[in-house]
């Protein structure tokens, strides 16, 4: 019933795919190609509201992911994924006055499933980045930005308060790959339940500074609250549960050399939450032997480095050409699961004349698991008497996957983007023993 069901939505998935092609053909005034909105303009309504100050938000991402080869389990499916989005953007200084001042309010909700966890990798291992970046945080609604924004100084200081995630400030990164490894911030991903992203979100306050043109400062505070992931707390507003603060704060350079842009990001995370040691117990012996309680840090940290730049433009047009971004993470290696990430992407924009608006991309992206969590899973292996891995009660032994994503963007209209891509994962999870793993991708992105 399950795999019938899953079947169905990618059926319907598909449909919805082809009615929006058809209708851009068409070109009626709800599904004109040159809109950036699929439902269009309402009737000129729409462009009134953001004159006032309300721009409204609807999106939509859809991602299939099938497995053609390999994997913990070569029975090959397929998996689909999806988020919706509403909000609202408010300008408050056409709305009501006040000047320098903005908010923003959005609701997420996630459905589907996810090829990486059920045929990629080993059910007792996982993955550690995932086929289907929309996947997670479970099948719900959730307020993901409830948050309000002023520019002090002549725009110098820019304060942010409310309900939101640090990936929306710090480490950000755009999600045009499929991908975990390349799509969004990375920290998140990485720096074991601390950083939350999208769309979970946080109470929160962000500082910026604008040092000049080109450069600015940021530090911030978001709640570490873990009830927060919980189903059903979507909505949570209280601070029950908080088990301390994440403090981030960041440099940020944007470039434009030859009238090319980039954005190089330097940044430093702690969390003064207690965490447990990944290896060690109490008095500083390996807890898997020894059998006694994992020893308590008071804080764990990380750093992270991002850069994007354009480096050509496509026969004098700067909308198009050859751009590269390179991400990388080290985290806390006392206490975090993954201790180093590094990826690097490729994306040519407009390759073709005929097609100016579409994109072809690239990425290559490590990520190492921590020597001492492979060290703790051996020493457990070893006090169980286990040592073969296809015992059930044998913990695999992980160290480093490494994913690979080519994709092409086909620009069908401005509001809507079909990204069909193939991916390779070497070693899913970590553990050697699972075999390189083939995934066939489909990401459809548009804005209603």
């Amino acid at each position: 019933m399950k795999k019938n069901n899953n079947a169905q939505r990618i059926g319907q998935l598909s449909a919805v795919a082809a009615m929006m092609l058809a209708g851009s053909v068409h070109a009626a005034d709800a599904f004109s190609s040159d809109s950036e909105w699929m439902t269009g303009d309402w009737g000129g309504e729409r462009t009134k509201l953001i004159e006032q100050g309300i721009d409204i938000k609807m999106d939509y991402v859809g991602e299939v992911g099938g497995n053609l080869h390999g994997g913990y389990n070569n029975d090959k499916t397929a998996r689909y994924s999806d988020q919706f989005g509403l909000g609202v953007a408010l300008d408050l200084q056409k709305l009501w006055g006040w000047d320098n001042t903005q908010a923003k309010i959005q609701l997420t909700n996630r459905n589907g499933e996810n090829i990486s966890n059920d045929r990629v990798g080993d059910p007792r291992a996982g993955t550690l980045s995932s086929s289907q970046e929309v996947y997670g945080r479970g099948h719900m609604v959730r307020l993901t930005q409830l948050w309000i924004k002023h520019q002090f100084f002549d725009n110098k200081l820019d304060v942010k308060a409310g309900y939101f995630g640090e990936g929306e400030d710090f480490n950000t990164f755009p999600c045009e790959f499929q991908n975990l490894a390349f799509c969004g911030s990375q920290v998140g991903n990485w720096a074991t339940n601390i950083w939350y992203n999208w769309p979970v979100s946080q109470a929160a306050i962000r500082v910026k500074y604008n040092i000049n043109d080109e450069l600015y400062a940021q530090i911030g505070a978001y709640n570490q609250n873990p009830s927060q992931l919980e189903h059903g707390n979507g909505f949570k507003l209280s601070g029950s549960g908080t088990k301390g603060t994440v403090l981030p704060v960041e440099l940020v350079w944007s470039p434009n050399p030859n009238g090319l842009p980039g954005e190089y990001r330097v940044g430093y995370y702690k969390s003064t939450a207690d965490a447990d040691d990944v290896r060690e117990d109490v008095n500083g012996f390996d807890a898997a032997t020894t059998g006694d309680a994992y020893r308590t840090h008071s804080s764990k940290h990380g750093y992270w480095f991002v850069a994007q730049q354009q480096l050509t433009s496509h026969n004098g047009d700067k909308s198009r050409g050859l751009s590269i971004a390179a991400n990388a993470t080290f985290h806390d290696k006392d206490t975090n699961f993954i201790d180093n990430y590094q990826s690097v992407m490729f994306v040519y924009k407009g390759p073709f004349d005929a097609r100016p608006k579409d994109d072809f991309g690239i990425g290559a992206a490590r990520i190492h698991v921590n020597d001492d969590v492979k060290k703790n899973a051996e020493l457990l292996n070893v006090s169980n008497g286990v040592s073969d891995y296809d015992n059930p009660v044998f913990a695999p032994i992980r160290e480093t996957e490494y994913n690979y994503e080519i994709n092409y963007g086909f620009h069908v209209t401005n509001w809507l983007t079909v990204r069909p891509n193939l991916q390779y994962i070497t070693h899913p999870g970590g553990v050697d023993e699972v075999d390189n793993a083939l995934v066939a991708g489909l990401k459809i992105q548009s804005t209603f």
